[in-house]
């Protein structure tokens, strides 16, 4: 079902409505489970989309996130600000605000920001700050100014979230390990998962992690990496089997630094809008046993992001 965008906008053509009937999870998730990235869009009519914006979504509100949490047996989320919003982080905190103390959120901020508005972030439940790396989404910010913001976020105990591309680590290996904070990756760094799990481009990104403990990984998205898609093998609900020995990898070598998101309503996707209890039946795939499992859906994310309950 397509649906409207709000105000002003149009939604950019071919752009993919994220998928209103999505299927209950044959795994149950353990009690407390955070989906650890997600997003809201607007709505349009209420939070307007950046003028500087690369694409134009379709509304996804904070009512249906939460719903969608509830649906998949989540009991919080960390709402990542989206790029089509820009540095204008009220839809994000909108929902902070109104999730009962069930999210938390990541920023995106320039240097202009004040230390106010960064204390008016944080009593909302902001927790870190994002830096975008990929070139299609975002216009290029200087590595000074992003530094800049990471060493005054540090005082608040914020990390920084990282969303690059495998290709590009080496250029940026310096900038990222010379982060005064947590650092969290987006997605492994959207390996090619083509190429041999063993091979070098992830090995470098492995090397990365065990190099820097202050470095974290999203095992997230297998939508956005997989060449062989949802397919079900044998009727069974297992799909992105290209991408589970790369999050399996990670999980395995690094459990207690490791974060799970659903991504909904999945950004800028381009070949198919995926089934989220589905993507919620990926997870015992790559965390194979219960211990794994409660530490990169429940432990990791309550240390990270409500280290007071943790």
């Amino acid at each position: 079902m397509s649906k409207p965008v709000t105000g002003d906008f149009t939604k950019t053509a071919g752009w993919l409505d994220w998928y209103t009937g999505p299927s209950q999870p044959a795994f149950t998730l353990p009690a407390g489970a955070v989906d650890a990235h997600c997003h809201v869009f607007g709505p349009g009519a209420e939070f307007p989309y950046a003028p500087e914006r690369k694409y134009t979504p379709c509304d996804a509100s904070k009512q249906q996130l939460y719903a969608l949490r509830d649906q998949l047996g989540f009991a919080r989320n960390v709402i990542v600000q989206a790029t089509c919003h820009g540095a204008d982080n009220r839809a994000m905190v909108d929902a902070l605000v109104h999730s009962g103390g069930k999210a938390r959120g990541v920023a995106t901020v320039k240097r202009s920001v004040s230390d106010a508005e960064l204390q008016a972030m944080h009593d909302a439940g902001v927790r870190g700050v994002r830096f975008n790396f990929v070139k299609r989404l975002v216009d290029f910010t200087p590595k000074d100014e992003l530094m800049e913001i990471a060493t005054r976020i540090a005082k608040w105990g914020w990390h920084v979230v990282i969303y690059f591309e495998a290709v590009d680590l080496p250029e940026l290996w310096d900038f990222f390990t010379a982060l005064p904070t947590t650092v969290v990756v987006d997605h492994m760094g959207r390996p090619d998962v083509s190429k041999p799990v063993d091979g070098p481009e992830f090995e470098l990104f492995l090397q990365f992690m065990r190099q820097h403990p202050n470095v974290w990984s999203k095992v997230s998205c297998p939508e956005r990496l997989s060449v062989t898609g949802p397919k079900a093998l044998d009727g069974e609900r297992h799909a992105y089997l290209d991408v589970i020995p790369f999050a399996r990898r990670v999980v395995e070598e690094f459990p207690d630094r490791v974060l799970w998101g659903t991504d909904w309503p999945h950004p800028n996707l381009k070949d198919h809008m995926p089934d989220d209890g589905l993507l919620v039946d990926v997870i015992p795939n790559i965390a194979t046993t219960a211990e794994r499992q409660r530490q990169l859906l429940v432990d990791n994310p309550m240390r990270l992001y409500w280290p007071e309950e943790a």
